[in-house]
């Protein structure tokens, strides 16, 4: 099953994360299908914390992908939920039926 998580990056006590659509027996660290944004928690302005592609977020859950508690959380700001990724699951199984 593929899972949109989060992948940490920077340094000691600088903690910055990388959102990436990865299997769900790797580890947190470890190979990623593909990174789709990052997320930086000590960032002020709030539109800067956490960037990613929009396009590909949606195509993953389109596709079934299951995204992180944490990581729903910060979706649910930009406009992505899970009703919006269930419809998205039946317009493309729709369009390869």
């Amino acid at each position: 099953m593929v899972t949109l998580r989060f992948s940490r990056t920077g340094r000691k006590h600088i903690r910055r994360f990388r959102l990436v659509a990865t299997d769900h027996r790797n580890p947190r660290d470890g190979r990623c299908l593909e990174i789709l944004g990052h997320y930086d928690p000590t960032e002020k302005a709030n539109e800067k914390k956490l960037v990613f592609k929009k396009e590909r977020v949606e195509f993953w859950l389109g596709k079934g992908a299951q995204a992180s508690n944490t990581v729903w959380t910060l979706l649910r700001k930009h406009g992505i939920n899970k009703a919006t990724a269930r419809e998205l699951r039946k317009k493309l199984s729709g369009a390869q039926a």
